[in-house]
């Protein structure tokens, strides 16, 4: 896994636009309360779930690769 240039700030652009997707699909509304990780998991799975992003191998999810790949699919919006 070769890591972005600017995977921080694509990670915190993940998470706010995951957020919003999640919110206009009144799946669930989200809390200050909430931790960064929480919010990764849940964006991941959701992104996987509607088909936006491919899923990783069962044996590779952890929180390092599920920020990865919302890094990506963060990278490739407008």
């Amino acid at each position: 896994m070769k890591k972005l240039k600017n995977e921080k700030e694509l990670v915190k652009k993940a998470i706010a636009e995951g957020m919003k997707y999640a919110e206009k699909r009144d799946i669930v509304e989200f809390k200050p309360t909430d931790s960064a990780a929480l919010k990764i998991e849940f964006i991941y799975h959701l992104l996987v779930f509607d088909k936006v992003i491919q899923p990783l191998p069962q044996d590779q999810i952890s929180q390092v690769t599920m920020k990865h790949r919302l890094a990506i699919w963060a990278s490739k919006l407008k």
